[in-house]
């Protein structure tokens, strides 16, 4: 009985954690400046132990955050050990190579006090619109031209705040109110969640969170283990090609399922390019183990435990391992096609458990402008961006999703925050028809977006747009998506990436591409008979009569 009970008051204390780092989660996107944190959930937020492990992560978030930061926060703890920290010390980076892969993603690091001890440490990552430089687009040439780099440095020491900092931090961007008061939204959710912990420490009588972090990992890890153990033995290979820059690039994987373990190897994939879309290690590896936990152990929640089994390596100097100082700005165009390149090996292992290829790249429309005569700050500059989602691919046992940002997880801005935060109007944004791919189980609905300025004048986007030339290709007999659109609303096309101008009088049209279908069409009606069927919707005999033994 105290076997079983102990079980319980740790499960407990688990369920705890998790609703703390939501709340911290919330905290954040309720005091953000930036529309991508505040409305669109563009974010992590975490709790790590005192070794820098990943213990629990909030449900609202992307994986490409969180998965990013459970590696990044080493280098942290390498620079500011555990022992040198105090409370109300806070620590900030947006280095790409240590973190999320670019500059618009900042991290900031928190410890956790408990009766004057120190207990534990959140963190957040979060897309910043704007950072300086050229702005998130694939126009640099070198990180040194795409923004502002922050080293690890500490952003507040005992509760007072890094103001020189701040000051040059506020200097090299467009937008310095908005920045300064994002970054001190992290601080104040790191703080948050930081007062949720050490009641919840008194409340179950716990001096630290050592043996629940023992815990939490072990379990998670042997479930992870044990999941990895039910599949095949063996190596499957795929490969992918999407449009890149200039010219088309290819993704090859080999996926090696040894024992408990699953390794992913980038080996040939293309060299990395003098544009910003090249991917650093880091985020390459959580792209890549987000699309492997999603099939092999989605039940299992996201911790150090959980990530530890999987292994993924890519060649330094390809696309999928940058070195410094290439350009990454745009480094979710790659990033997010990762896990079509992981389903593309485990259909060959597991069919009956991974869906087709989506539009994956999530189409953020980053625009700049002037502010019109007749607003507020007539004539200064603004930057926006507004979130936009083609369609996933089919899924075995159903259609695919439509409108819908996998595998990056953020929400759409509502229209209305969109064009409230900058002079431009969203003149349509609607389901396309017949967008997703044909089979038995058909790929989600891609999008139309129609965009200009309030007063018609002129104005730039940062196109950063993929699938344009290389739409998901179906599986298993399934059809292909639709291929994006990049045009004017006069009709002439544009191109899908790099810093572009729309005339005054016009508007930037976007055709977000669909999901791949899977399965042959032929047998969708089949499908739907039985269901039919079993449901009791219709009897056998009737199915037989009707539809000619479909329902067999």
């Amino acid at each position: 009985m105290t076997a079983a009970l102990n079980e319980l008051r740790t499960q407990v204390i688990w369920t705890r954690l998790i609703s703390i780092v939501e709340e911290q989660a919330q905290t954040l996107m309720r005091t953000a400046f930036s529309t991508t944190v505040r409305d669109a959930g563009d974010l992590s937020a975490a709790l790590f132990d005192l070794d820098g492990r990943l213990i629990a992560e909030a449900v609202t978030g992307t994986p490409g955050h969180v998965n990013s930061m459970a590696a990044g926060v080493r280098h942290f703890l390498a620079k500011f050990p555990v022992t040198t920290m105090a409370e109300g010390d806070h620590f900030i980076t947006n280095d790409p190579w240590l973190t999320a892969g670019h500059l618009h993603d900042v991290t900031v690091l928190s410890p956790a006090f408990h009766r004057g001890r120190i207990v534990g440490l959140f963190g957040v990552c979060c897309h910043q619109v704007d950072i300086g430089g050229l702005g998130q687009g694939p126009d640099g040439r070198s990180v040194f031209e795409e923004g502002l780099q922050i080293p690890l440095l500490k952003l507040a020491s005992r509760g007072v705040l890094n103001q020189d900092l701040l000051d040059i931090l506020c200097l090299n961007v467009r937008t310095p109110l908005q920045v300064r008061g994002d970054v001190l939204s992290y601080i104040s959710s790191n703080e948050a969640a930081s007062r949720r912990l050490s009641a919840m420490l008194a409340e179950f009588r716990l001096e630290d969170l050592a043996g629940v972090a023992d815990y939490i990992v072990a379990r998670s890890l042997a479930a992870t283990r044990a999941e990895i153990a039910k599949l095949p033995q063996g190596s499957w290979s795929s490969s992918l090609v999407i449009d890149g820059y200039d010219h088309p690039i290819t993704l090859r994987a080999r996926l090696t399922i040894a024992g408990d373990r699953i390794l992913v190897d980038y080996d040939g994939t293309d060299a990395c390019v003098p544009r910003g879309i090249n991917v650093v290690l880091n985020y390459c590896r959580a792209y890549t183990i987000f699309g492997l936990r999603c099939v092999v152990s989605p039940e299992v929640p996201n911790n150090y435990g959980a990530l530890l089994p999987f292994e993924v390596v890519a060649p330094e100097g390809s696309i999928l391992n940058v070195q410094r100082p290439w350009p990454v700005a745009a480094r979710h165009v790659i990033g997010q096609m990762l896990p079509d390149v992981v389903f593309g090996c485990l259909s060959q292992a597991i069919p009956e458990r991974v869906p087709a290829e989506g539009s994956s790249c999530l189409w953020s429309v980053q625009l700049r402008g002037r502010q019109p005569a007749d607003a507020p700050g007539a004539g200064e500059s603004f930057d926006a961006i507004f979130f936009n989602s083609g369609g996933s691919g089919a899924r075995p046992r159903q259609d695919g999703l439509s409108g819908t940002a996998f595998p990056s997880g953020v929400r759409a801005m509502p229209v209305e925050i969109t064009e409230n935060s900058a002079p431009i109007v969203i003149w349509r944004k609607e389901l396309l028809t017949d967008s997703g791919g044909v089979g038995e189980r058909r790929g989600g609905l891609g999008q139309r977006v129609e965009v200009a300025m309030r007063d018609d004048s002129a104005f730039e986007v940062l196109a950063m747009f993929e699938r344009v030339d290389h739409p998901a290709q179906g599986r298993d007999g399934g059809g292909d998506g639709s291929r994006g659109v990049v045009r004017l609303g006069s009709g002439t096309a544009i191109q899908a990436k790099g810093l572009q101008s729309i005339p005054a009088g016009d508007r930037l049209v976007l055709d977000i591409p669909g999901g791949a279908g899977l399965g042959a069409p032929a047998r969708r009606a089949a499908a739907l008979v039985a269901h039919d069927v079993e449901e009791g919707f219709v009897s056998a005999e009737a199915a037989a009569r009707d539809y000619g033994g479909g329902a067999t």
